[in-house]
C-alpha cells in the first residue's frame, strides 16, 4: 500500500515537471516575440511609406513590451493624421489604421503655401490645386475654428467662400466666389451671417458688392 502511494507521488511529480516545463517554454517563447512587420492604411502610398520609415526603428523590439506611446508620438507628428488606431497583431505584427484630416483652408507662411486641416495642423504643399478658401492675415488656429463653427451654425454655405481676411482687431471679412465682400463684426458672427441670409431671401444678390455688418443691429449695403 505504501509502495503504491510512493509510485503515485512519483508519477505526479514527473507530470508536474513535464507540464511546468512545457508552460515555461511557451511563456519564454511568447515573451521573446519580436516585431517584424508594420502595416499602415489610410494615407496615400507616398505618405504611408514615409511614416513606415519613421517607425522602422521599432522592428525587432519585443511586441509584448512595445510601448504604444513611442508609436503614437510619431503618428501625432504627422500633419495629415486626424484619427488613428494601433493594434498589436500577435505573434509579430503592428497594424495602424489612419483617418486622414480634411483640408479646410489655404494660407501662406514665409512664402510657402500651407493647408490647414480639421486636425488643427498645417501641411506644407508645393502646389495650390485645392478648391478651398485662402486665408489672408496673421491669424491663430482657434480664430479660424471659431469662425468656421459660426459659419456652420448659421447655415451659410462654406463652399461659396473664396477668401477669408483676418485683421489685427480680431475680426474677419469673407469674400464669396461671386465677388461679394461681407465685413463681419468681431462678435456675434453667427447672428450676422444669419442676417445676410435673411437679407438675400428678399433682395437680389448680384446687385450687392459689399455688406457691412460691423455696426450692431445694422446692415450697410454697397451696391456699386
Amino acid at each position: 500500500m505504501q509502495e503504491r502511494k510512493s509510485k503515485k507521488i512519483l508519477i505526479y511529480f514527473f507530470l508536474f515537471l513535464i507540464i511546468g516545463t512545457f508552460h515555461n517554454k511557451d511563456l519564454n517563447e511568447l515573451g521573446s516575440v519580436k516585431l517584424d512587420q508594420i502595416s499602415i492604411t489610410g494615407l496615400d502610398e507616398k505618405h504611408n511609406y514615409k511614416l513606415l520609415k519613421n517607425l522602422d526603428f521599432l522592428k525587432n523590439r519585443n511586441l509584448f513590451l512595445l510601448n504604444k506611446i513611442e508609436v503614437t508620438d510619431i503618428i501625432n507628428e504627422n500633419s495629415l493624421v486626424e484619427k488613428y488606431s494601433v493594434f498589436k497583431k500577435y505573434p509579430s505584427s503592428l497594424s495602424i489604421k489612419i483617418d486622414k484630416t480634411n483640408f479646410l483652408a489655404r494660407t501662406k507662411k514665409d512664402d510657402h503655401t500651407f493647408l490647414l486641416g480639421s486636425n488643427g495642423k498645417f501641411t506644407k504643399v508645393n502646389y495650390e490645386n485645392y478648391d478651398i478658401p485662402f486665408i489672408f492675415g496673421n491669424f491663430e488656429i482657434m480664430n479660424f475654428f471659431d469662425l468656421k463653427k459660426a459659419i456652420k451654425e448659421s447655415d451659410f454655405n462654406y463652399k461659396e467662400i473664396k477668401n477669408l481676411f483676418f485683421f489685427k482687431s480680431g475680426r474677419w471679412d469673407i469674400e464669396t466666389n461671386d465677388g461679394l465682400l461681407i465685413k463681419l463684426p468681431r462678435e456675434n458672427i453667427k447672428k450676422s451671417l444669419e442676417m445676410v441670409l435673411i437679407f438675400f431671401e428678399k433682395n437680389e444678390k448680384k446687385k450687392v458688392k459689399i455688406i457691412d455688418l460691423r455696426q450692431p443691429h445694422q446692415i450697410i449695403i454697397d451696391a456699386r
